[in-house]
């Protein structure tokens, strides 16, 4: 007889440096039930970021690490780890967080931390996808949601949003229309994690 008892919701704790479109859209998917994660706290590295007033508007405390308070870069990370630990979070989700996780933190949360890149990888890592994408003038582009490992934007990847580039779209309509599939993509895949519905093998995700 299976049991009854309810699983305990996954602790998540949620990185972000900007205005938090991302991190609202996973915060809606608790709010509403889709996710069962308990969202225990907001890390950023910009004291004013927006992310901040939507963690705010959801109940979600947020920690403030000052990147550039910081004289020394590698006492930043130390102190993140430091403060990772602490929470002892099921899940990092890492949600326009614009710093590059250090080795340590990746090794102890390992396949624990999952980001939102706005490209399909492996094509366009790192800064700013959308443009690259656009220059190179690929006829699709899109986003993913992925593990973290040591690499920079090489995880398992989890899921992907495509979205085709019509004649006569501008860059700017490429980013928005790709932020719209980051905002579908991401809360799945959160939710996927939060149901045990993940797992790896040879660097490939299935979804259970």
């Amino acid at each position: 007889m299976a049991s009854l008892i309810p699983k305990p919701r996954k602790k998540l704790v949620f990185l972000a440096s900007g205005r938090g479109s991302n991190l609202e859209a996973v915060l809606q998917g608790i709010q509403k039930g889709k996710i069962p994660g308990n969202p225990a706290f907001l890390v950023t590295d910009n004291p004013e970021a927006l992310s901040i007033q939507i963690a705010a508007k959801y109940k979600v405390p947020s920690k403030i690490l000052d990147f550039r308070s910081f004289s020394k870069k590698e006492e930043y990370h130390k102190n993140l780890l430091e403060l990772l630990q602490e929470i002892s979070p099921d899940l990092i989700v890492a949600c326009g967080y614009m710093r590059i996780l250090k080795p340590e933190i990746i090794r102890a949360f390992p396949n624990r931390i999952i980001n939102i890149h706005p490209s399909l990888l492996p094509a366009f890592t790192g800064l700013h996808a959308q443009k690259q994408a656009f220059d190179y003038g690929v006829k699709i582009a899109g986003c993913t949601s992925h593990f973290v490992d040591e690499g920079v934007d090489s995880g398992p990847i989890i899921l992907q949003g495509v979205v085709k580039i019509e004649e006569g779209m501008s860059e700017r309509e490429l980013t928005l229309a790709i932020l719209k599939e980051e905002h579908k993509i991401l809360p799945l895949a959160v939710q996927y994690f939060c149901e045990d519905r993940l797992s790896i093998k040879d660097r490939k995700v299935s979804i259970l």
